[in-house]
């Protein structure tokens, strides 16, 4: 189905930039650069210095980024790791797949890790704080920071939907142990199939990450520390990240104008909550690698926007933990059921247009005013 408020516009993306990806690729091709080149070491380096840290490790994806920090941090049996499950599965399964046991706790207003159940939650066994910046907002740093200093725990960051945002003026993926990053082709900042980074100030995980993610081995010596995973991200594919991460600010930028258009527009609609919460602390600089509203008849309202060919996305109809393949338990998370039911995302990415936003928020007010 073609819409005229389309969710993303992949196309149209790749036009817009079409002569810098052609010759990125056309170059790796013409010299055979498809492995661990300097492409790849390009990127790694401008990733590092666009986040702030000191060194930046490229992964064939978001979940490897969180795996193997997990692992590279020590995180393994008999540790738990305090996260969300109001998160992509990818979250949760890295820590499963670490040995760890997954400690799950709701969200806040801003869809966020509660600061205020963090604390509670902590056991002689919580090695890691697992924070996800979800829709580019970052979580509480400055509060989490504290909690963890307090009990002398880890922090990953799950930063897979916020490169770029901020808080205090630091930029997601700079705070804790590791920052953990995907490059899914609907990112912010996405590749062409699957793609991650790791982030990081310490040297030792950087390492570690390094051979984990190639088998364990040491390319330069031969020398095998682990045995480590096929998770090195595509030379092709850094070369198109490294082009389009220099494109990145004007991007942010142009979803923060889409987002303040939202705001406008959809103001005062009786019931409909707006992410607009950046104007009530200036802490935070908010990417919005989407825009997500929480609404009343959530599903109806999907159905009547398709109608008018108006692209959404609902991301976790279901609590994570419903699943029961997924072997989680029971959990008593009110907030995050209650999104699972109610929020729904917008069209956003660095193609949408304000036209895009008058004619969705016309039809959302419609579709409220008639009830």
């Amino acid at each position: 189905m073609a819409y005229r408020v389309p969710f993303v516009n992949a196309p149209l993306h790749y036009q817009r930039i079409k002569p810098e990806i052609d010759a990125a690729v056309l170059e790796c091709f013409t010299k055979g650069d498809l492995i661990q080149r300097s492409q790849l070491a390009s990127f790694e380096k401008n990733l590092a210095e666009f986040v702030g840290v000191k060194y930046a490790v490229g992964l064939n994806s978001g979940y490897h980024a969180l795996a193997l920090s997990l692992l590279a941090a020590g995180v393994g049996p008999g540790h738990e790791v305090i996260t969300v499950a109001h998160t992509f599965v990818a979250t949760v399964s890295a820590i499963v797949h670490a040995g760890a046991t997954p400690v799950l706790v709701d969200v806040g207003m801003d869809r966020n890790m509660d600061m205020n159940l963090v604390e509670k939650a902590i056991t002689a066994r919580t090695k890691c704080i697992l924070p996800v910046h979800l829709d580019g907002r970052l979580c509480d740093m400055e509060r989490l920071a504290s909690i963890a200093s307090k009990h002398n725990i880890l922090i990953i960051e799950d930063a897979a939907q916020s490169l770029g945002a901020k808080f205090n003026g630091r930029v997601a993926g700079s705070f804790g142990s590791a920052g953990c990053f995907s490059f899914y082709p609907f990112k912010m900042l996405g590749c062409a199939g699957d793609g991650g980074a790791v982030t990081t100030d310490d040297p030792c995980i950087a390492r570690a990450v390094r051979l984990l993610r190639w088998n364990g081995e040491d390319r330069e010596t031969g020398e095998y520390h682990y045995h480590g995973y096929t998770a090195l991200l595509d030379n092709i594919q850094a070369a198109i990240l490294d082009v389009k991460l220099k494109h990145l600010p004007k991007w942010i930028e142009h979803r923060r104008h889409i987002a303040a258009l939202y705001h406008k527009a959809l103001a005062g609609i009786p019931g409909v909550e707006l992410p607009d919460w950046e104007k009530d602390d200036k802490r935070y600089y908010d990417g919005f690698q989407n825009y997500v509203i929480r609404v009343p008849k959530r599903d109806t309202l999907r159905a009547s926007l398709k109608e008018n060919s108006v692209e959404t996305l609902v991301s976790w109809p279901k609590p994570m933990w419903q699943h029961l393949a997924l072997r989680l338990g029971e959990h008593n998370l009110p907030v995050t059921e209650a999104l699972c039911r109610e929020v729904i995302s917008l069209p956003m990415s660095a193609e949408t247009t304000e036209e895009h936003v008058q004619i969705t928020a016309d039809l959302i007010r419609r579709f409220y005013s008639a009830r």
